[in-house]
């Protein structure tokens, strides 16, 4: 008899210590269209500008208080509460909640924004990978676009992103592959309800940011000496294509920032996101460089690259580009595939990766200053070599005369 309650008492002991989100998972949630985010100011009981990953606070008062306060929100507009973020960074708590059949989102909206404890509600939105189909025809095809066209092998000569860190926000990234092993600090899952997974879009993203060079296998990153963030907050669909929803992108994006990530790359592209924004002027206050992926569909490439100081970056060199927007390779680029393989790929999604890969380049030479891409004019192709040289101020062997330039960041 004693000894079953000397288990039993362990077991919840063990349940107890156990660290997990505030509220339980509800597995069968309504799709993202069915949700919103409701913007909760935090007591001050709880907020603390220090607060590091957002994922609980260690206070049992503090997490009942705010289990209540969800609850009687949830309860009084007829919501379902779905899962929730504590974001100290910006004194709030954000609750996902579930709005009814029969009723609209922005119905719901409405309705819960009018209650004093809320500070701003919103939609949860839905983002797309901008990266075409990869091909399976040729995976170790080692002809990189960039090998030429930005002559990575001399580039690395002067630097090669050593001592950067670069947050990729994308779907799951293969830590095993052999050109991607040892290259990820971290690899953490931020979207609710499904399990980790190694994905293509991740994958080849941090494959053309980081891969090894000189390990005698497939490509060589644009910046292999840079360590990766691999903050999962996309997921692939069975149709191929790469999705996101804006509460997964909040969880990612507040913990790259609070790691102090150098580089942020968002190859993603979707609807304008007050609470997105309000973070991304965050990172951009705190000197991070945020890259992002130009949509020709979107006015303007869509969100986050229409954002001020966002780096906004497309494959493809048109007309109805804003001047601000910077072509890099990403037509035909080899890249790292899960499961030890390499596929072909296309999309502004991978020339985002190649110029988050280059922005770590030149912080390596250039920390203290303002960073400037050199482009070709206006075709807006950046020149790789003539950037570094800038930042490294030296007469490096592969730079060009080329100077009509951007100015990194804000």
């Amino acid at each position: 008899m004693i000894r079953r309650c000397l288990v039993g008492l362990l077991a919840l002991c063990a349940a107890l210590l156990t660290p997990g989100p505030a509220f339980a998972l509800d597995a069968s949630a309504p799709p993202p269209e069915r949700q919103i985010l409701v913007m909760v100011r935090q007591p001050p009981d709880h907020y603390r500008l220090q607060g590091a990953y957002g994922g609980g606070y260690g206070d049992e008062l503090g997490q009942s208080a705010r289990q209540r306060l969800a609850r009687r929100i949830a309860r009084d507009y007829g919501l379902t509460l779905v899962d929730d973020w504590p974001m100290p960074l910006m004194g709030l708590d954000c609750f996902v909640m579930a709005v009814p059949d029969g009723r609209t989102t922005a119905a719901a909206i409405d309705q819960v924004q009018r209650d004093k404890a809320v500070k701003w509600a919103q939609p949860v939105q839905t983002y797309e990978a901008q990266g075409a189909p990869g091909s399976h025809n040729d995976p170790l095809y080692a002809a990189q676009p960039a090998a030429k066209q930005w002559r990575l092998a001399e580039l690395h000569q002067t630097a090669t992103g050593r001592g950067e860190k670069v947050a990729v926000i994308d779907s799951g990234i293969d830590p095993t592959h052999p050109d991607l092993a040892g290259q990820l600090l971290m690899n953490k899952n931020f979207v609710s309800n499904r399990r980790p997974a190694w994905e293509l879009h991740g994958t080849g993203v941090a494959g053309i940011i980081a891969a090894k060079a000189d390990n005698g296998i497939g490509i060589a990153g644009v910046a292999p000496g840079a360590r990766l963030l691999g903050l999962r907050a996309c997921w692939q669909e069975t149709s191929g294509h790469t999705v996101c929803d804006s509460f997964s992108l909040v969880k990612a994006l507040y913990f790259a920032i609070n790691q102090d990530a150098d580089v942020i790359n968002m190859s993603l592209a979707g609807p304008d996101d007050r609470l997105l924004g309000e973070l991304l002027k965050i990172g951009l206050d705190r000197g991070i460089t945020v890259v992002a992926a130009y949509d020709l569909r979107r006015p303007n490439g869509g969100f986050p690259a229409d954002l001020p100081g966002v780096i906004a970056v497309s494959n493809t060199s048109m007309a109805r580009l804003r001047p601000t927007v910077y072509i890099a390779p990403g037509q035909g680029v080899p890249t790292t595939e899960p499961g030890g393989r390499w596929f072909i790929v296309n999309g502004s999604s991978f020339a985002a990766a190649h110029v988050s890969g280059l922005v770590a380049l030149l912080r390596q030479k250039r920390r203290s200053a303002a960073l400037a891409l050199v482009t070709d004019g206006p075709g807006r192709a950046i020149d790789a070599c003539a950037s570094l040289q800038r930042a490294a101020n030296c007469d490096c062997a592969c730079g060009s005369s080329r100077v009509a330039s951007g100015r990194l960041g804000p």
